[in-house]
């Protein structure tokens, strides 16, 4: 684990359909957006691979991108 990272972090795909903040290295919060609604998701992560895909967003890795914390709050704003 690593002790530098502040949270929250904030990451979207790249096909801008899922938005997260990263709260722990164990937890996040997802925002999916589906036609014009926009659904709120949280995790509390426990198992492996779950784990690694916290590490992958962290990380920037794959179709992972930076996101500003305004961008996730507006479309926290908008979930039914």
């Amino acid at each position: 684990m690593n002790k530098d990272i502040d949270f929250p972090q904030y990451r979207k795909l790249s096909n801008g359909k899922a938005f997260y903040r990263i709260t722990s290295e164990r937890s996040f919060d997802e925002l999916q957006i589906l036609g014009s609604k926009v659904l709120l998701y949280s995790f509390q992560v426990d198992k492996y691979p779950e784990f690694v895909r916290i590490q992958q967003m962290l990380q920037k890795e794959g179709d992972y991108e930076p996101l500003s914390p305004n961008d996730f709050e507006s479309l926290l704003k908008r979930v039914h």
